[in-house]
């Protein structure tokens, strides 16, 4: 054989065994297209993975709340027929209500039962002594106590005006239910006492009424109405703590509105009992509690009379400029912004003034000393117009 011959069989191996160009292009689209499919294969496991996680912690979830809530419907204990007897309070919220009744075991959760009431619309449950059972359901216990017997006729009725301080709110006491004016101020100053309150009433009490320089931690907070009692000589703690009941109950729809003021439930209750003392009509009120705010907005003092009479602590007819100058947290024409608390107690358009005040360019008022009439003024030139004309010589 000649040596072109086997050049010419070596040239056509060499083209027999060696890829072309275009199946590398083939074979690497292959490899691409597998490794693709592979990834999403991997992928349609994940997604498959976690929805099916996804559907058994929804299932899951459902089934345990439908169970909780099952529960929460169902009697405490069906074969528990014992007798236990609970009072229900007059004036008694729905929530206080549900959590007595869960306190005594009578339900299983009080929050089921609030909403248990709100659907079925229950209303008017009264006051009174029951005997209830754990075995009861919940349309009985409802039953029960809607047509339960009304309480026995309070044996004492005590009417304490708004605008009273709790020295005086102790003196109608000691008028009209035969408890001690001392005993009364030394149980609302114990310090124990009222840390004691702070823990039952968070939504209303809190450290803030134990500042240093606080006169009464309790100022304020006993709320302007009539009580009723059931006992000849109810005790200290009694009063009190129905005071505080009826102030959490007058309070509480307003919190929302206090909160979005950004004040604390102390400040504006230190407010209200300000507008309080200052004015009689809630049209008035209204007015000054906006003439407060422009005053607060532009770093002024307040200067109102009645914390002036508070700082000192007497009863006196008239404020004059000596005693403007007395040394206390209360003092308006000696600090500015709020006082450190209440001077009073207050009726709840004083409350709603302090929430919702007149929008005014007023920044004065004052009182005519012969009638009480308020006048408004924009300026200081105004203002002191209308001292020369209305008001006596305050030296």
């Amino acid at each position: 054989m000649s040596t072109s011959d086997n050049n010419n069989k070596d040239h056509k191996n060499n083209g027999t065994n060696k890829p072309s160009k275009l199946e590398n292009i083939k074979k690497s689209h292959k490899e691409l297209v597998d490794r693709r499919g592979e990834e999403a294969r991997i992928v349609r496991k994940i997604v498959s993975i976690v929805l099916i996680l996804l559907t058994i912690f929804i299932v899951v979830g459902g089934i345990s709340g439908y169970l909780y809530i099952r529960s929460a419907l169902e009697p405490v204990d069906s074969k528990d027929d014992s007798k236990i007897e609970i009072n229900i309070p007059l004036g008694s919220s729905t929530s206080q209500i549900a959590s007595i009744l869960e306190d005594n075991g009578i339900i299983n959760n009080s929050m089921i039962y609030r909403f248990y009431i709100k659907f079925n619309n229950a209303a008017e449950f009264q006051a009174g002594d029951y005997t209830l059972s754990p075995s009861m359901t919940l349309g009985e216990i409802t039953e029960k106590l809607q047509t339960g017997t009304v309480m026995k006729e309070a044996v004492l009725r005590v009417t304490v005006p708004e605008g009273k301080t709790i020295e005086e709110i102790a003196a109608i006491y000691e008028e009209n239910a035969n408890v001690d004016k001392k005993e009364f101020m030394e149980k609302v100053n114990d310090r124990t006492y009222i840390e004691q309150l702070i823990q039952a009433y968070p939504s209303i009490l809190s450290d803030e009424i134990l500042e240093e320089g606080i006169r009464a931690p309790l100022e304020g907070y006993l709320f302007a109405a009539t009580y009723q009692f059931y006992k000849e000589n109810p005790s200290v703690e009694t009063i009190v703590e129905e005071m505080l009941k009826k102030t959490e109950e007058v309070v509480t729809p307003y919190l929302e509105q206090i909160n979005e003021k950004d004040w604390t439930v102390h400040e504006a209750l230190t407010m209200a009992s300000l507008v309080e003392n200052e004015a009689r009509s809630e049209e008035d009120r209204k007015i000054i509690a906006g003439v407060f705010y422009n005053r607060l907005e532009d770093n002024m003092m307040l200067q109102t009379d009645p914390t002036v009479i508070y700082a000192l602590g007497e009863d006196i007819d008239r404020v004059y400029n000596k005693h403007l100058e007395t040394d206390s947290p209360y003092n308006t024409y000696q600090n500015v912004g709020l006082p450190i608390g209440p001077i009073s107690n207050f009726a709840e358009n004083s409350i709603t003034s302090v929430l919702e005040p007149e929008e005014t360019d007023y920044m004065y008022f004052i009182a005519d000393d012969d009638d009480g009439e308020i006048y408004y003024a924009k300026t200081y030139d105004q203002h002191e117009a209308l001292v020369a004309k209305y008001l006596r010589d305050r030296d």
